[in-house]
């Protein structure tokens, strides 16, 4: 049926593979998977780098056509916890590294992500923020929505591969500084909820539109639960760095799978959560809930071997990046791939584990406005998939960015 409906179009001389730069041009796509359904075969409109709807009907002679009959179109992923890629981390202070990241993410099907920190001293994390609030809208790849600043107000417990010479107490004065170094892009902040101030704090970040989120923390139920009412809205790499379930105290584990309104990120590489444990998360969160993250390094998209994650050295092997303790530190997960894992391990239908790695992260730090899905108006920000979920191409602002 399909190939009827495109053969006919063929064969008026309707679809073609022409410049995709034009001021108006239309997709032709077998699916199409907008906020509320999927739909097609048709055609998604673009208008001055624009989304301009989506209809069955083919659009007049002469109009531009792009020929992806047989493929899917799908909004650009958004990354909301990511460190770095291709040989580059966010904390190595480097405009141009910066760039290379953006560029390399596309071939990972993401369009948006918040460039992400680790904990570090004040001076230098004052410098990196500084620097990508000066040269984020420079990046010709995929586009910075944000910075995520993942510390340093953790807890030594479950300190991961973050540095815990660099850890204290939340500090307001100090995220205003930031704030203002960044030219008020932080978008997300994480912390441990135990930790002196903490509630404070969320209130403040809160208030002022940065989301905060739960973190490398030991805390019991009742202080997440605290912390949420105050204002948190987001557990980081769930199962991961923070207090496990137990039937007596529940930890913030629990507090992420039970607690209402808040999101929960998961890391689907199948190191960091295996397959049950995120099939249970999904359960009592739903789709809407969860945000599928890759909290990449910088050995994303590279062979295996030795690489940094900021102060670490970290060794890279069989999918996985470790500290020399063995130890996770990060990942090197593409999210493109954490979308295949989610389908394949039967955890979610591919329209759910789309939405759960573009709509709802955006939806997780308030760029859903601008970001995340297929609405006339927003920026043309879109990958095109095959049936088995790998990515053709991405597209930016309806220019072809990449291309397998």
């Amino acid at each position: 049926m399909l190939e009827g409906f495109f053969g006919l179009l063929t064969a008026k001389g309707i679809v073609s593979k022409g410049d995709d730069r034009m001021s108006t041009c239309y997709i032709a796509a077998d699916r199409f998977f907008l906020p509320e359904k999927v739909t097609g075969p048709g055609f998604l409109k673009i208008e001055n780098g624009k989304f301009a709807g989506v209809s069955e009907t083919p659009p007049a002679s002469g109009m531009q056509v792009l020929d992806y009959r047989g493929y899917w179109v799908a909004p650009g992923l958004v990354d909301t916890h990511i460190h770095g890629f291709h040989n580059v981390d966010v904390m190595d202070n480097d405009s141009e590294g910066l760039n290379r990241m953006s560029e390399g993410l596309l071939s990972c099907g993401v369009t948006s992500f918040l460039a992400t920190t680790l904990t570090a001293s004040t001076e230098q994390l004052n410098e990196v923020v500084t620097m990508i609030g000066a040269h984020y809208q420079n990046v010709q790849g995929a586009k910075i929505k944000g910075i995520f600043l993942e510390g340093p107000f953790f807890t030594e417990k479950h300190k991961g591969a973050q540095n815990t010479n660099y850890f204290c107490d939340p500090n307001i004065a100090k995220l205003h500084g930031w704030q203002q170094l960044s030219r008020g892009l932080i978008r997300k902040i994480a912390l441990a909820p135990e930790r002196s101030g903490a509630e404070e704090f969320i209130a403040y970040a809160a208030k002022e539109g940065i989301a905060v989120a739960l973190a490398h923390s030991d805390a019991t139920y009742q202080q997440a639960k605290q912390a949420v009412e105050k204002g948190a809205s987001i557990f980081v790499h769930t199962f991961n760095g923070m207090s496990p379930l137990h039937h007596r105290e529940p930890g913030m584990v629990g507090a992420a799978m039970s607690l209402k309104n808040v999101f929960a990120e998961l890391i689907c590489d199948g190191h960091h959560v295996h397959p049950a444990a995120a099939k249970i998360l999904m359960t009592a969160r739903g789709c809407e809930e969860i945000v599928l993250v890759t909290d990449c390094m910088m050995a994303g998209g590279m062979p295996d071997g030795r690489y940094q994650l900021g102060e670490y050295p970290v060794i890279v092997k069989d999918g996985a990046a470790r500290l020399e303790s063995g130890s996770l530190a990060g990942s090197i997960l593409q999210l493109k791939d954490a979308v295949k894992h989610v389908v394949n391990w039967g955890l979610a239908t591919v329209e759910e584990a789309i939405k759960m790695a573009s709509l709802i992260p955006a939806r997780s730090v308030g760029i859903d406005d601008e970001c995340g899905q297929i609405v006339a108006g927003f920026p043309a920000d879109f990958i095109v998939l095959t049936p088995e979920l790998d990515v053709a191409a991405t597209f930016l602002d309806g220019v072809c960015r990449y291309g397998a």
